[in-house]
């Protein structure tokens, strides 16, 4: 059963924007190396009431100062759950939720790929993305094309890109705003 972190680390805090219901998208990580990168990406998550699995072990602490730094004030209205590891996670995945994962392995670009509600965009872990059997468990596998001698972009980053087109694709962006300015 996933677990959310302590109230001591991450203090409820009353959600101000009623009007944010979460998206049926997902993020998940696995694995974490960097606590400023898994903080960010709490933080992208709460800002676009999208949910984030946290697959671990992590390598730091969940409680360390630099997810609190990089995810400020935000973390309070994040919407987390930390899975003991792969086979938990899993385990408590929605039943026909579609795994997509970002890896440079991938030989589709996310520009050209139909994403759908539901979906789950896992991220690896910094150091060494993800092992063969998660690689081949994703019902699909997606890059972000970069120039040639570029290896990749920070996790966050990537997540950020990903996300924010996924949820043009699905029309998952939190109301209030146009979706396009003239």
């Amino acid at each position: 059963m996933p677990t959310r972190s302590p109230a001591s680390l991450f203090p409820a805090g009353k959600v101000e924007n009623n009007w944010l219901k979460p998206s049926p998208m997902r993020l998940a990580l696995y694995q974490p190396d960097i606590p400023q990168n898994t903080g960010t990406i709490l933080r992208l998550g709460a800002c676009f009431g999208v949910p984030v699995d946290v697959i671990e072990p992590c390598g730091f602490p969940f409680s360390d100062r630099g997810l609190k730094r990089a995810g400020m004030d935000y973390l309070s209205q994040a919407d987390y759950a930390r899975h003991a590891d792969w086979a938990a996670f899993r385990a408590a995945q929605a039943p026909g939720a579609r795994l997509i994962l970002l890896t440079t392995r991938a030989a589709e670009s996310y520009c050209d790929f139909r994403f759908a509600p539901g979906d789950t965009l896992l991220l690896g872990r910094e150091s060494a993305g993800v092992p063969e059997e998660v690689h081949e468990t994703a019902d699909a596998r997606l890059l972000i094309p970069l120039r040639p001698g570029a290896r990749s972009l920070n996790v966050a980053v990537a997540a950020a890109m990903v996300l924010g087109e996924a949820l043009r694709q699905t029309e998952g962006f939190p109301p209030g705003l146009p979706a396009s300015r003239p």
